[in-house]
């Protein structure tokens, strides 16, 4: 006779933040975080980065209660920390709709619009003009 292994629900969720791109899984754990088969305090060296990726977590007090699995491409550091928290709140809210309420009014669901402004022709960067010269 075969053994009935449980099931485990894993739950996927894409964040963003400037041209980063997150995709967070979540399941029932021990509360590691692994973020591109690196671990957190491994990936992120900087402690305000930590935080900023566990702020959901720490939010709705589940911090020990789901293992965090992380894909993060694209943009630097800070950008891929904010991916992070992004796609790991939303991934809370579909694993338990009760945690909606929270993280929203913490505004952690919101997608954090600002971009980087393109450069314009004739100047040297987005808005940063050349000397100007009057003779």
């Amino acid at each position: 006779m075969a053994k009935k292994t449980a099931k485990v629900e894993k739950i996927w969720a894409t964040g963003r933040r400037k041209k980063a791109i997150a995709r967070a899984r979540i399941c029932a754990g021990k509360g590691t975080i692994v973020v591109n088969k690196q671990p957190i305090e491994e990936y992120f060296k900087s402690e305000l980065l930590q935080n900023e990726v566990k702020t959901a977590l720490t939010l709705v007090e589940a911090a020990d209660k789901y293992d965090v699995e992380i894909t993060v491409t694209g943009g630097g550091l800070s950008g891929q920390a904010g991916a992070c928290r992004h796609g790991i709140a939303r991934a809370l809210v579909l694993a338990n709709e009760t945690f909606k309420k929270t993280i929203k009014s913490a505004g952690l669901l919101t997608r954090d619009p600002r971009m980087k402004e393109r450069k314009k022709y004739g100047l040297k960067k987005a808005r940063k003009a050349p000397q100007f010269s009057k003779r």
